[in-house]
């Protein structure tokens, strides 16, 4: 029998405001749903920080449990696709946006919204990977799809490159043999890229705003998590019939630049939508994590804290001070 109580944060409407704060719940008070899972571990994402903070219009509705993903084992199953003891994995569909998320011991899920824990990943790594390195998966596969491969050495960059879909995406990128370029505005920082994998760095200020309509052909491929003035920087030195895969808003979400890069030549933006995600990409997206994203890069990566310390780490993220995967262990 699963437990009767479990512990949550919470964060509704109070006076006015948005409040987040730890509460002791009913089993009965989780929503519908046909799959009960014991959460084991979250994570926190970009997107989570505007949840608990109450910046954004990330909830639809209160009182919401944040965390945009978590992965646990099934307690109680009515869906023949899985049963007690499956270790699970979900993100996306709008969890911890319209419906309680992964900030708590226990949620109760539809089933099609989980993907079995992936063969040679633990529950901790699945949620070092996350919602943000599932986009980062996503993001690689759009790009490649769209042609770009290793033969090519044009570099590749990655923006946003120390944050959690950045840090991944640079790690995949060089697991495959990529030239890739690593931007960051944390000096800090530049170690650590280098090591998960990025051959140069570059100062973010270089893609602050844009410059002239085309630029010199640098760029065989991008992954773009900042949006704004970073994405209409990047277009002017993409090379022929390229593409940037374009994934944030940080940066901002207007989009000022010229179609002189799409028409003359070919430019493509691709947009990753990680939320409404088809269940046979979402598996295969999963597979090539498994399979593409070195283990040893992921735990480099990584760094764990209790649930209790999730809203001083949601204004942190928002300031740009968090590196890589925070793992969120809700049962610390």
């Amino acid at each position: 029998m699963p437990q009767d109580t479990f512990k949550a944060l919470v964060v509704d409407q109070k006076e006015g405001g948005i409040q987040a704060e730890f509460r002791t719940l009913p089993r009965e008070a989780l929503p519908e749903g046909d799959v009960l899972v014991k959460v084991a571990y979250s994570t926190l994402n970009y997107k989570d920080g505007l949840a608990v903070t109450g910046q954004g219009r990330v909830i639809r509705k209160y009182p919401m449990v944040p965390g945009i993903d978590f992965a646990g084992t099934v307690v109680e199953s009515a869906s023949p696709d899985f049963k007690a003891g499956d270790e699970v994995v979900l993100t996306g569909w709008g969890v911890g946006e319209s419906h309680w998320g992964g900030f708590a011991q226990m949620a109760r899920v539809k089933a099609g919204w989980l993907v079995p824990l992936p063969a040679g990943l633990t529950l901790k790594q699945a949620m070092g990977i996350g919602t943000a390195g599932f986009t980062a998966m996503l993001c690689v596969m759009a790009l490649e799809e769209k042609g770009l491969t290793p033969a090519d050495q044009r570099e590749v960059v990655v923006t946003g490159a120390a944050g959690g879909v950045g840090s991944v995406a640079v790690a995949i990128l060089g697991r495959l043999g990529y030239n890739v370029v690593a931007s960051t505005g944390r000096a800090g920082l530049h170690d650590y890229l280098r090591q998960l994998g990025a051959k140069q760095i570059l100062d973010r200020s270089v893609l602050a705003k844009p410059g002239k309509p085309l630029e010199t052909e640098r760029w065989a491929g991008a992954v773009d998590t900042a949006g704004g003035d970073t994405l209409a920087a990047l277009l002017p030195g993409m090379a022929q019939n390229t593409s940037i895969a374009a994934c944030g808003n940080a940066a901002g979400f207007a989009l000022n630049t010229t179609v002189f890069p799409f028409i003359l030549r070919g430019v493509s933006i691709l947009g990753i939508n990680s939320v409404l995600v088809p269940q046979p990409r979402r598996l295969a997206a999963w597979s090539r994590l498994a399979q593409d994203l070195p283990l040893d890069k992921l735990e480099a990566m990584m760094q764990e804290a209790p649930l209790e310390a999730v809203p001083e780490l949601s204004r942190q993220i928002l300031k740009g001070q968090v590196r890589g995967r925070v793992v969120i262990d809700v049962n610390a």
